[in-house]
Parts: structure tokens; sequence; C-alpha cells
């Protein structure tokens, strides 16, 4: 993953803070020979990106903190809301057959098993439903919930939950996508899922600085 990549005057504007913080935009101006309103912008990403904090009436300090820590400070703050996808969900009656003609036009991993009142009561996974069609069943008969996994043994999470803590379930439990929920005076209803695509797409687009 690359670090922040910054241009040569903000690399100067940390030498000084480094050297010689807290520090104003003011006194930065003066020794860079620019004016206030030309620093701003790049003061703006140092301070956003964590290389500095600003202290009102006293100026700028220097964190100390490399791109990678900073990254990694990132990474620790993400949570589940900002990243999930829309969850696929199917009836708990829904046949096999039915389950698994879903997850191939929907092109996901798992299917969210749902009652008459749209409360979660199951997981599906590829596995599940490779199991189910090895042998002579009737698949276009057999329900869903002979073979899913049932609550209590669903691993879920909130949308408040931190991506982090949600990466290391995954890798964990061994498990391709999670649901995200919320809970009602019934059980918890399917808000969203968070996947092994998602930290993906995550980590990308750290790496390319488009999360902020």
């Amino acid at each position: 993953m690359s670090t922040i990549e910054l241009n040569k005057r903000q690399e100067h504007i940390l030498q000084i803070v480094k050297e010689n913080g807290p520090i104003t935009g003011e006194h930065i101006a003066e020794r860079l020979n620019l004016t206030r309103a030309t620093l701003r912008p790049d003061l703006a990403i140092l301070t956003m990106s964590g290389f500095l904090e600003a202290r009102p009436r006293v100026g700028y300090f220097y964190t100390g903190k490399t791109g990678t820590q900073l990254l990694a400070d990132k990474l620790r703050k993400l949570q589940v809301k900002d990243f999930q996808s829309i969850p696929v969900v199917i009836h708990e009656n829904v046949s096999v057959y039915d389950a698994i003609c879903t997850m191939f036009l929907e092109d996901v991993g798992t299917l969210f098993v749902v009652d008459d009142n749209a409360i979660l009561v199951g997981v599906l996974s590829r596995k599940d439903l490779l199991r189910a069609s090895i042998g002579k069943q009737e698949l276009p008969s057999i329900p869903v919930h002979i073979i899913m996994t049932r609550m209590p043994n669903i691993t879920l999470c909130k949308r408040d939950d931190f991506v982090l803590d949600i990466a290391k379930m995954l890798i964990d439990k061994q498990i391709d996508a999670l649901p995200v929920v919320k809970d009602t005076e019934k059980g918890y209803e399917v808000v969203g899922r968070i996947t092994k695509t998602n930290m993906t797409k995550i980590l990308v687009g750290l790496s390319e600085n488009e999360i902020m």
C-alpha cells in the first residue's frame, strides 16, 4: 500500500513546522515568501491528512506520524455504515434451486434468509448450496431453511461497528460476508452486507488517497 505523497512545498512546510512548531500560518508563509491565501490549501491537506495539527491562537505543530501510521489511524476509524453494500435477501421457503439461481444472477457469494416478518433467520453460502447440490436430491422441492445456517449461529454486525474489527471476524470465521443488521422488536432486520470485496475496495481507496 502506498503512503500519502506530498509535493515539495508541503514537505518544506513539514520541515519548517518540525523545527519551529508550534508556528502560525502567517510565520510559515513568511518563511516561504508566500501569501497566507496561497499557503492555505497546503496547510489544509497536511492537517486533514494528519501530518499537522492546528490549535487556535497557538499555531501548527508536527504530529510525528509517518504516512504508514496515518493510514493505519485512518483505517481504525472507518465504520461499516460508510462501506456496506446492498444485501441480497430471500425467504426461508424459497427452494434450493431458486437460491442457486439468485446467487448466480446477483453475482454474490452469500444470501441472507428472512421470515415472513423480514427478520433474519439464516445465512446461505456457496458451500451450503454446493453441498446440497451433491447427490440426487430434488433441489426445486427442498426449502432453503433445511440447509441454511440458523440463528443464533450467525455472525453479524451493526452499522456503527469498525471496519477493522469486521475484517478480523471475516478472517477468524473464514467467511465471505456478514449481514449488517439493526435491532427491531421482532428480531434483526438486514440493512446491508459487508464482504471481503468491500474490504479490498477500502484498501485500494486508502492506497489511492480516495478515502479521507
